[in-house]
């Protein structure tokens, strides 16, 4: 089956380009031009892979991010005019997994989308024995991706999945945060160990009864985190 890619930008010629060169690799491809458009198309179907612009009518490209995470894990690239740092790590913190900066090439749009995907896959094959792990309250679905707090799901990003999936399956092992950047983002991602940080922290506010004081992702000062069993 093709791999569903949901496109949003209010730039049609921008969004013409992306579509006809996915297209040509296969890819189902819809497009949306704004924000609340966006959002009805995310919440009718499941895609594989969303690339998001920051800028939006109606409905910031922000605020699309942050309701699609109450409802979804889809893997979210934002697209941005904007190179600050802060920018960057803000669409981070509101659930997306990765971002580009405008002006891009497609080629580079392309293996963005390829290097998410595959390790998605990858991860999912790694685990394919291992259906369901549960520790403390805490369970996760391997398989689907999913994750239980006292039976209560959570939605978590992808990467945020890939982080506490590597934390559970090795537990009391303390992590860098430059060992997690390379082993969940890869040596080629252009971002810096605050992007840990920022993943850390949204996802102990999703599993955690006390963000503050963690029950489970836990920090060992001075070194890393870890995953207390």
């Amino acid at each position: 089956m093709a791999r569903k890619v949901l496109v949003v930008d209010d730039e049609k010629l921008i969004v013409k380009g992306i579509r006809f060169s996915l297209e040509q690799d296969g890819y189902d491809v819809t497009c949306a031009y704004d924000g609340e458009e966006a959002l009805e198309f995310a919440k009718q179907t499941e895609y594989d892979i969303i690339l998001l612009d920051l800028m939006l009518p109606k409905i910031s490209g922000l605020e699309v991010c942050q309701q699609i995470r109450d409802f979804s894990s889809v893997p979210i690239i934002m697209l941005t005019a904007k190179g600050e740092d802060m920018d960057k790590i803000l669409g981070l913190e509101y659930g997306a997994d990765d971002y580009i900066t405008k002006p891009f090439n497609i080629l580079e749009v392309k293996a963005r989308i390829k290097a998410i995907l595959r390790r998605s896959r990858k991860s999912t094959d790694e685990k394919e024995k291992v259906r369901n792990v549960e520790v403390a309250g805490l369970r996760m679905d391997c398989e689907s991706r999913r994750v239980y707090v006292h039976d209560k799901e959570v939605y978590l990003t992808a990467k945020e999945f890939d982080v506490l999936e590597l934390l559970v399956f090795n537990p009391n092992k303390v992590y860098s945060r430059e060992n997690l950047l390379n082993i969940v983002w890869g040596y080629e991602y252009p971002g810096d160990v605050r992007t840990v940080d920022v993943h850390i922290r949204r996802l102990r506010e999703k599993i955690e009864e006390n963000p503050s004081d963690p029950k489970y992702v836990h920090t060992k000062w001075g070194v890393g985190y870890y995953f207390q069993s």
